[in-house]
């Protein structure tokens, strides 16, 4: 069963990159920095790659040769995160990258997963977490346990989201955008808001110590269109939850669009930063 992507996702991730990347923890990479082993090459796999933002944004961070897996069931968003990863790491040694196409669920399930990250000296991914199921994540978390690296999970959403102006009508969406991303979708339950919480407790079970820092995108005129685009899905998906939102805030679409595209409205959506070292 994979997960589901809408048909512009490559142009959805082109303009949230800059937001993502200044919303990352540079902290957490210091972390990881120096827990990494050295000698041969640093192999790095890297969940639900997209289009390679987060190994543009790591690979030159991190010291010594490297060797990118990108994962991703998109072979055209694989392709492009291919031909855009830089050849280079912080001390000018070299970053190779390999593409493996399949379904990120069946890579969560246990044994496929313990079997593909095996070689692994870091498991990495981006916004990943909440299109996870609770068992998926279970099993992932077990696989990084058994293959002893850190886990690098970036940019999770929280549920919390605040707007300025604000609007009455806010967190009743909020609310339910929150249970969409919750819902079961072709029979499997999404953790959504409630991974970061899941993926804490699953490392606790395995004697995994976790760092969380807060990335929150704090979108303001520069990011009009960013601001746009993620108003226009997050209103969509609360009223696919609660479909008697739609009648009601056809005002208030028109209001805050035309906010967004005057760079007149606030966004700040909260995500958190995740770093599994074991001690």
């Amino acid at each position: 069963m994979s997960i589901e992507l809408p048909p512009d996702f490559a142009q959805w991730l082109a303009l949230r990159e800059p937001a993502d990347v200044a919303a990352r923890s540079t902290d957490l990479v210091d972390m990881l920095r120096a827990a990494l082993p050295g000698g041969g090459p640093l192999v790095v796999h890297d969940l639900g790659a997209g289009t390679g933002s987060l190994a543009r944004w790591l690979a030159p961070l991190l010291p010594g040769p490297q060797h990118w897996i990108l994962h991703d069931q998109d072979a055209d968003l694989l392709a492009r995160a291919r031909a855009a990863v830089p050849p280079t790491a912080a001390d000018g040694a070299p970053v190779t990258v390999e593409t493996r196409r399949g379904d990120l669920t069946r890579l969560a399930a246990a044994e496929l997963a313990a079997a593909e990250l095996a070689d692994a000296a870091l498991v990495s991914a981006s916004a990943l977490l909440d299109m996870l199921t609770a068992e998926e994540l279970d099993d992932l978390i077990a696989a990084c346990a058994k293959a002893g690296c850190p886990a690098l999970f970036l940019i999770s959403v929280t549920g919390t989201v605040r707007l300025t102006p604000d609007d009455s009508l806010d967190d009743e969406i909020a609310a339910a955008f929150n249970a969409h991303q919750r819902r079961t979708a072709n029979g499997r339950r999404l953790l959504g808001p409630d991974a970061v919480d899941a993926c804490v407790a699953a490392f606790a079970r395995h004697g995994v110590e976790v760092q969380l820092r807060p990335s929150p995108w704090q979108l303001g005129p520069d990011q009009a269109a960013l601001a746009a685009q993620w108003f226009t899905g997050w209103l969509d998906a609360a009223r696919e939850q609660d479909p008697e939102l739609s009648t009601r805030t056809e005002e208030y679409a028109r209001r805050r669009l035309a906010e967004a595209e005057t760079g007149r409205l606030g966004v700040m959506v909260d995500h958190v930063d995740l770093l599994a070292l074991r001690r």
